[in-house]
C-alpha cells in the first residue's frame, strides 16, 4: 500500500522539479550582455520592411472555435455511445439531453449565420 504513495510522490516531486529547472536555468546561464543590435527584429535572416502586422478575418477564428467545441463535446459522446447498452435510463435520458443541447447550440449558430461563408 505504501509503495502506491511512494510512486505518486515521486511523479508529484518530479512534476514540480522539472518546470523549476527549465526556468531558472536559463536565467543563470543565459549571456547578460544587451546591445542595440540584439535587440533589433530578427526574423528568418530578412530584414522587416514596412508594417508586418497580417490581420485575418475574424470568421476562420469562429470556425475554429465552433469546430472545437462541437468536436470536443462529440468526443465526450463517445463513451457514452459505447456503454449505451449497460446504462440505467436516467444516464440515457441525460445523454439525450446533452444532445439536445449540442443541437440547439448548432441551430443558433446556424440562425445567427456564423456557419455563412461570404
Amino acid at each position: 500500500m505504501l509503495t502506491n504513495w511512494v510512486y505518486i510522490g515521486v511523479f508529484l516531486i518530479v512534476a514540480v522539479v522539472v518546470p523549476l529547472v527549465a526556468v531558472l536555468i536559463p536565467v543563470f546561464i543565459a549571456p547578460k550582455k544587451p546591445s542595440t543590435r540584439k535587440e533589433e527584429i530578427y526574423e528568418c535572416g530578412i530584414e522587416t520592411k514596412g508594417n508586418i502586422r497580417i490581420q485575418f478575418k475574424s470568421q476562420y477564428y469562429i470556425y475554429a472555435l465552433i469546430f472545437l467545441i462541437f468536436d470536443i463535446e462529440t468526443i465526450f459522446l463517445f463513451p457514452w455511445a459505447v456503454a449505451l447498452g449497460n446504462l440505467p435510463l436516467f444516464a440515457v435520458i441525460e445523454g439525450v439531453i446533452f444532445i439536445v443541447i449540442l443541437f440547439a447550440g448548432l441551430v443558433y449558430a446556424m440562425r445567427k449565420g456564423v456557419l455563412a461563408w461570404s
